[in-house]
């Protein structure tokens, strides 16, 4: 695999003399001599919006760095499982991965306090947390771990429980084994929610529903009919309980090797790009509702979403991520 993801290419190697650009034509349209290439993996389906944004990602920064730096984009895991993906970036490779903090806290624990019940609520918490001088002190651990953040600025709206019974309350979940990622923050908040959390990889869920080794799952909207998670599934209950917050990272000695403008391109369009992609899947939430209710779905608008998040407060103290939280909340004026 290593082999096979080159950081990027040499130039001519070959010590021909630079040409002068012909009349007419700038130095800036000339190709570059040196060209770098990310390969970029990532869970969902290539409906779901997130795919399409990060195509956006990829096309503005090719244009801008006039192909210098490319950017092939694969869906559904093609590249292979998220852990993985990310213990390749932490080893150089030149792999980019869709990833949440609930992962990335395995190399550095506290920002995991990012996914966890109730934390944001709003697209305005999220980009205030870029001015959060804690959050900031862990993307630089993070980047000493070898993992760049290129940008936290995409956001899969809000996780819902998606089962095959009514949902009021956190007793209503009592007993039912619901998928959710296997790292600590998903696993003592669902907990906390009062449902079992079983760890599942996306792309297992519907057969895990299908033969009964999972009660439900607990996702966004837009991941129902990507994954047609509507036909082993009958409720869907409005908890809102993670507002889901996206990082796209590569390995930090793959993104120091590239041109100091090429760096600030690969960001300014991933942020540009995720606030699209984040927007655009707000937009979409009521025609997926609608769509989904076509196919037999019911949906609670309003469950007790108070005692939810009382309830979340476990998964906090349960991982000592309490004063954590305290902390970022008044970074940011919460």
């Amino acid at each position: 695999m290593a082999a096979a993801l080159v950081g990027c290419t040499g130039g001519s190697g070959n010590g021909a003399v630079e040409e002068e650009p012909v009349e007419g034509e700038t130095s800036e349209e000339a190709p570059p001599e040196e060209t770098y290439n990310l390969r970029f993996n990532h869970v969902l389906s290539e409906t779901e919006p997130f795919h399409a944004g990060f195509l956006s990602w990829a096309e503005a920064v090719e244009e801008r760095t006039n192909g210098g730096l490319t950017i092939d984009v694969y869906p559904a895991a093609q590249l292979g499982v998220e852990e993985d993906i990310i213990e390749q970036i932490k080893n150089g490779v030149n792999v980019g991965q869709n990833t949440d903090s609930a992962r990335l806290g395995q190399y550095v624990p506290d920002i995991a306090v990012m996914n966890g019940p109730y934390f944001v609520d709003n697209l305005d918490e999220v980009q205030a947390l870029a001015d959060s001088p804690t959050v900031q002190g862990y993307l630089e651990e993070l980047e000493a771990e070898g993992l760049k953040v290129v940008s936290f600025n995409w956001v899969q709206t809000h996780r819902h429980f998606f089962t095959n019974k009514e949902i009021n309350t956190p007793a209503d979940l009592a007993g039912l084994r619901i998928r959710t990622p296997g790292s600590p923050i998903w696993q003592e908040s669902i907990r906390a929610l009062g449902a079992e959390p079983v760890a599942m990889n996306f792309g297992e869920m519907y057969s895990g529903i299908q033969q009964g080794a999972v009660d439900g799952a607990e996702l966004v909207y837009a991941n129902i009919p990507g994954a047609k998670l509507f036909e082993v599934l009958s409720h869907a209950t409005e908890t809102g309980h993670i507002l889901l917050i996206n990082f796209e990272v590569v390995s930090a000695e793959w993104f120091n090797s590239l041109p100091e403008e090429y760096q600030e391109i690969l960001v300014e369009e991933c942020d540009r790009a995720g606030l699209e992609a984040s927007q655009t899947m707000e937009e979409m939430i009521p025609d997926i509702k609608a769509q989904l209710v076509e196919q037999g779905m019911t949906i609670n608008e309003n469950p007790d979403v108070d005692a939810f998040r009382e309830a979340g407060e476990a998964a906090y103290e349960a991982l000592g991520l309490t004063d954590v939280k305290a902390t970022i909340w008044s970074e940011i004026g919460k």
